[in-house]
This record gives C-alpha cells, structure tokens and sequence, in this order.
C-alpha cells in the first residue's frame, strides 16, 4: 500500500529531472543541488550523462556546474548538520555511524572525496551530515566534495561522449 503511494512521487520527481536537464548547465546545476536534500531518480549523474552524449562541446561545463550544484548542496546540508549536532544523524545507524566517524577522524578529506566520488547507493549523505556534526573544517569539506564529484562527473562525462546516446540506454538498462 506503501508504494502505491510513493509511485507517483517517484514520477513527479523523474518529470522534474526531465524538466531540469532540458535546461542544458543550468539544469545538470539544479539537479546536482536539489539531489543533496531530495533523491532524484538518476539525479545529477543521469543528466550528466544525458546532457554530455547529447552535446559532448558542452560536457566540461556541464560537469563543471553539476560539481558546482553537488558542491553548494552538499554544504548546505554540511552547515545543517553542524549547526543541529547529533540529532542529524538520528536515521544512521550506531555502527555506521561509529565506522564513518572513525574514517573522518583518521583520512577527513579523502573520506569525504571517496564518498563524494562513489555512485548510489554508497551513502555519501551520512559522510556529509557526520562531517558537519564532527565540525571537520569547512573549507577542507568543499575542496573533498569537489574533487570527489568532479572526478565522477567527468568519467560518465568521457564515457557519455565515448558511447554516445547509447549511454542514456545502457544506464536504463543497469
């Protein structure tokens, strides 16, 4: 019964990714800072892809506005989390919560960039709660969400424009 609810929310948010990547840049940004708070159905890496195979002259600024989304969404939720303390990581589980605390504390920046780099269903959103509620320096965060995202936006981006709009099926496909 569930789920026939959520049926239609998931349609309404896959026709508001639709609608943002015909936007083209500007769309891959809004996608990317909406899917830090909202999990869209592909979220910012299908538009990537999308828009990257569709017109590979304009893949790096549309990797470069994703980043950029990804990068201010993240934040945002990062400043969250740190102004709320422990009560943002309610939903996480003791145990993941201990072992994500244990790798901030030891490799902050490359945990951070690791997890930012790692597609679904690696979950980047507890890395980033955790590090604004660890009160990791917020300048370290945005270069590790940068470098993260900007890694894997620019692969599905080579890889968009090395398979063509045979891309956007393989992804359906998987």
């Amino acid at each position: 019964m569930l789920l026939t609810h959520l049926i239609p929310f998931a349609d309404k948010l896959d026709a508001i990714k639709n609608w943002f990547i015909a936007f083209g840049p500007l769309g891959a940004f809004l996608i990317s800072l909406i899917d830090s708070f909202v999990p869209l159905p592909g979220g910012a890496d299908l538009a990537v892809i999308a828009l990257s195979a569709k017109s590979p002259a304009l893949a790096p600024v549309t990797v470069i506005a994703a980043t950029a989304g990804a990068v201010v969404g993240s934040t945002l939720l990062y400043l969250g989390a740190r102004r709320a303390g422990a009560a943002a990581l309610a939903k996480i589980s003791p145990e993941r919560r201990e072992r994500i605390e244990n790798l901030l504390g030891r490799y902050d920046v490359l945990s951070i960039a690791v997890a930012a780099l790692l597609p679904p269903p690696f979950p980047f959103k507890a890395f980033n709660l955790s590090a604004g509620v660890l009160k990791i320096h917020w300048v370290r965060f945005v270069i590790a969400v940068s470098i993260g995202r900007l890694v894997r936006f620019s692969l599905e981006a080579l890889l968009a424009i090395q398979f063509g709009e045979e891309a956007i099926e393989i992804i359906k496909r998987h």
